[in-house]
């Protein structure tokens, strides 16, 4: 639909028994645009999230992916609709080369059966172009093992893998979790081509200053409801920091 915004969450609410996880929850994302979700523990992030990424259904609320109402039964119907997750631990194997990292999963082949075989030339080929692009351009050879790659250089290739294969929004949790401030500088340029690339892009992150640096707009959520949501140019990071701790609220 023309004009829609990418994906809206609205009057979303969750309950795991006597407990309500997230209710009344009314949340959107356009393409081309990264919103940060933040919040203190148990501020109901965590479950946002799944439901985002249909790893939990609402009990309540209407979800609309490009204009269309959609429910998502599992993560595999949210990946269908273009809904990538990269998770804290990457969902990477280090000891196997990157180019298999990149592919794990979704790996091509060539040739009719039964005589099929890898189309290892190709995939390493993409592999590379794909990270060029997220400014990775220090790797040698997509046959290195994921080892060698640096913790913000993992989430490029994360970020990368999940663009390539057809993502139209992703959701990063936590990614600039125990990296330097150099790492998480290449982890935001990373998220960046992707926004400029015409992604969507939900960060979840406990780093204000970082969200603050990198995100158009900000979701600031609490017990399970969204408190306030702010634009950048709005509000200092300080000021986001002081309305997750309680201390403020616009």
């Amino acid at each position: 639909m023309p004009g829609a915004k990418l994906f809206v969450l609205h009057d979303v609410t969750k309950s795991f028994g006597n407990l309500v996880a997230i209710e009344g929850v009314v949340f959107e994302v356009d393409r081309g645009e990264i919103v940060g979700l933040v919040g203190d523990n148990g501020a109901g992030k965590s479950t946002l999230v799944k439901v985002m990424n249909g790893f939990y259904s609402p009990d309540r609320g209407v979800m609309r992916f490009d204009g269309r109402p959609v429910r998502f039964n599992s993560p595999r119907d949210a990946r269908s609709v273009g809904i990538e997750t990269v998770y804290q631990d990457l969902a990477l194997i280090p000891a196997l080369s990157i180019w298999r990292n990149f592919f794990l999963g979704r790996e091509l082949k060539k040739g009719r059966a039964p005589f099929m075989h890898l189309a290892k030339a190709e995939m390493r080929n993409i592999t590379m172009v794909n990270l060029r692009e997220m400014g990775l351009t220090r790797l040698r050879s997509p046959d290195e093992p994921v080892d060698i790659l640096s913790g913000g250089e993992r989430q490029a290739l994360a970020i990368a893998r999940a663009r390539h294969f057809g993502g139209s929004l992703l959701v990063l949790d936590e990614p600039t979790s125990a990296l330097s401030v150099k790492e998480t500088e290449k982890v935001s340029e990373a998220v960046r081509i992707a926004r400029d690339g015409g992604l969507g892009v939900v960060i979840i992150d406990h780093n204000i200053g970082h969200v603050h640096r990198i995100c158009d707009r900000i979701v600031i959520m609490e017990s399970g409801r969204v408190l306030n949501t702010v634009r950048r140019d709005e509000v200092t990071a300080q000021r986001v920091a002081d309305m997750v701790a309680g201390r403020h609220a616009l």
